[in-house]
C-alpha cells in the first residue's frame, strides 16, 4: 500500500483524536500540512504534532503531495471547503455533520461523488468494538426481528464550553443537541437497524445558557423495519451519563452504553464488550480514546487506495441528517413528520 499524503483544514478541539490517530497510522499516511485562519492555532498545531502548517488554504489544496483532505471546520463552511479541495483533485474525509441539513448534505454529496472521489464522514462511533461487535451479530440476525429501538443521550455541557463565541447558535454550529452531539449516537443507531420512517417529536432550549439551539429534544420513531422505540437527547443532564443504545429482538436483547456490549439471549446465553463508558459526555466532550478514529481514518485509506467508497461514506451519513430534519421539523410543525428517503 502507498502512503497517502494528508492535509487537515481546521485545527480547533477536534483535530486532537484525529491528530494522534495519524500518529499511530504514519506508515499509512503523511500529515503534509495543516492549516486554520487563525495564525495562533497554525502555531499551536506545528508545535504539538511536529506538522508544517500551510499559510493559506489555497496554499494546501495546491500542493502536489496532498492525496486527501480531513476537513474538521465548523458546519456551515463544510460544503465550501469540501467542493475546494474535492476540485483540486483530493479525497475528503469530512467531519460531522456533511452539512446544516438533509437537502444540503445530499447536494454535497452528488457533487463530490460526481467528481470521481473517495467522500467518508467521521461517524466514528461505527468504529467502537462494541458497534463492530454487535453489527456482526445484527447482520447474522442473532437476535431475530427488532420490535423495540431506542436511543438516550443525556450528557452535559458546562458554561465554559458555551462560553466559546458563537457555540450553540444556529449562526456558527447550524444546530444544538441534535446535530452538534447526539448525531454520533443517532448515526450509530442507523448505521445498525436500518432508516426510520416516521416521528413525532418535540424539542426545547432550556434557561441554562444563552443559544438559539435545542438543548432538550426527544422522540417516539417508527423505524422502516417495523421496530418502534423513543429517543431522548439533551445536553443538560449535570453531570453527564454514558450514551446508550436498547435493542430488543424477538430471540434477545442488546445494550450499547458508551464502549460497552451487553447482549442477553432467551435461550440463557450472553456476550459482552468490555469498553469506557466515559464517552465524552461530561464537562470534557474530548474525553475518549482516539481508537475508533483511528480505525475509521485506516478504512478510509484503504477505500482511496482501492478508489471506492468507505464503510462510513458521506452517502450513509445522510441517513441521520433525514432523521434530524424529520425530528426539527415535527417538533417546529406539531405533527408526525416522514423522514427523507436516502437510498
Amino acid at each position: 500500500m502507498r502512503t497517502i499524503g494528508m492535509g487537515i483544514v481546521g485545527l480547533g478541539n477536534a483535530v486532537k483524536p484525529h491528530a494522534a490517530a495519524l500518529k499511530e497510522l504514519a506508515a499509512r499516511a503523511e500529515v503534509v500540512a495543516g492549516y486554520s485562519p487563525s495564525t495562533e492555532r497554525r502555531a499551536q498545531f506545528a508545535a504539538k504534532w511536529s506538522w508544517p502548517a500551510a499559510d493559506s488554504l489555497d496554499a494546501l489544496l495546491r500542493n502536489p503531495r496532498v492525496d486527501a483532505v480531513l476537513v474538521l471546520t465548523p458546519p456551515r463552511t463544510h460544503t465550501e471547503v469540501t467542493l475546494a479541495a474535492a476540485r483540486a483533485g483530493k479525497h475528503v474525509l469530512l467531519e460531522k455533520p456533511l452539512d446544516v441539513d438533509h437537502a444540503h448534505a445530499k447536494s454535497l454529496v452528488d457533487a463530490v461523488e460526481g467528481m470521481g472521489r473517495t467522500f467518508g464522514v467521521v461517524f466514528q462511533h461505527r468504529f467502537r468494538e462494541a458497534s463492530i461487535a454487535l453489527r456482526k451479530r445484527l447482520r447474522e440476525r442473532e437476535l431475530g426481528e427488532l420490535l423495540s429501538v431506542s436511543a438516550s443521550v443525556r450528557w452535559w455541557r458546562s458554561r465554559e464550553y458555551f462560553a466559546e463565541p458563537g457555540r450553540g447558535t444556529l449562526a456558527r454550529d447550524a444546530g444544538g443537541v441534535l446535530l452538534t452531539q447526539a448525531i454520533h449516537t443517532l448515526d450509530l443507531l442507523l448505521d445498525l437497524v436500518g432508516p426510520v420512517a416516521r416521528v413525532t417529536a418535540l424539542t426545547r432550549t432550556s434557561p441554562l445558557r444563552a443559544i438559539d439551539t435545542e438543548d432538550i429534544a426527544c422522540a417516539t420513531v417508527e423505524y422502516a423495519n417495523g421496530a418502534v422505540g423513543v429517543i431522548d437527547a439533551t445536553t443538560v443532564a449535570y453531570p453527564g451519563y454514558p450514551e446508550r443504545i436498547d435493542l430488543a429482538g424477538a430471540k434477545g436483547t442488546a445494550v450499547v452504553e458508551a464502549e460497552s456490549l451487553a447482549m442477553a439471549w432467551q435461550d440463557g446465553r450472553t456476550f459482552a464488550v468490555e469498553g469506557s463508558k466515559s464517552g465524552g459526555g461530561g464537562a470534557d466532550p474530548m474525553a475518549f480514546s482516539h481508537a475508533a478514529h483511528q480505525r475509521l481514518i485506516g478504512e478510509f485509506l484503504d477505500a482511496v487506495d482501492a478508489g471506492t467508497q468507505p464503510q462510513a461514506s458521506a452517502r450513509s451519513g445522510l441517513r441521520v441528517q433525514a432523521l434530524i430534519d424529520a425530528m426539527l421539523a415535527s417538533s417546529r410543525e406539531r405533527r408526525t413528520v416522514e423522514a427523507a428517503r436516502t437510498e
